[in-house]
């Protein structure tokens, strides 16, 4: 084949030829050793050493610190959560205080910081005193109990607004009305769903019910 000699010549291949000639006769003879029966030591022994990837265990805290998006509740991290409040524990007696009712969204992100992984969320509801509020934060969440891993601790922190009147300064830092806000809570999973106990400062607990959106 003279055009296919001149193309080799032209490019300067020929002395990588006889290296091509041994991997064609190499990869010719593999198939002929596996037909009568020749193990292929290095790679069977790996094989046979090593079983298939098992599923995750769900109780397997690796799943959750690796924020996996294929993990089992309630370790997913990729997952909305809504939560309704129904009822609110006032510490102290007020004529004003009225039963709050709230509707949160929160999106769990994929994303850890301090070991606790990031959220996103806000909440609509109507505060102690009948007003409807607003509040919009980011969160961390942990599960710092390794053999109860379905229980979380979180600490959100944003922008509570709402409040005004002579309700106004029922929350500090309310001058303008809109005031920052520290809200802490634990909670405890079961499956999708889950529990909160949150507290609102020295001034009351909300307790809500939620679950989590795939």
């Amino acid at each position: 084949m003279p055009s296919r000699s001149c193309r080799t010549s032209r490019y300067r291949l020929s002395a990588v030829v006889p290296f091509l000639a041994a991997a064609l006769l190499a990869a010719a003879l593999v198939p002929s050793a596996s037909a009568q029966g020749t193990p292929a030591p290095a790679v069977s022994a790996s094989t046979a050493a090593t079983p298939a990837a098992d599923p995750p265990k769900a109780d397997d805290k690796i799943i959750f610190e690796r924020g996996s998006w294929n993990a089992p509740e309630p370790w997913r991290t990729d997952r909305m959560y809504f939560q309704f409040a129904y009822y609110t524990w006032h510490f102290h007696y007020d004529p004003d205080h009225q039963q709050s009712y709230l509707t949160d969204f929160e999106y769990r992100f994929d994303k850890t910081w301090l070991g606790g992984q990031w959220i996103g969320g806000f909440s609509l509801f109507q505060n102690s005193f009948g007003q409807f509020s607003q509040y919009v934060y980011g969160a961390l969440q942990w599960r710092p109990w390794e053999e109860h891993p379905q229980a979380y601790v979180k600490v959100s922190a944003g922008l509570l607004h709402g409040y005004s009147g002579e309700y106004k300064h029922k929350i500090p830092f309310n001058d303008l009305g809109t005031a920052p806000a520290i809200i802490p809570s634990v909670g405890y999973c079961w499956n999708r769903y889950c529990g909160e106990f949150v507290l609102l400062g020295l001034n009351a607990a909300l307790f809500t019910v939620g679950v989590t959106v795939p």
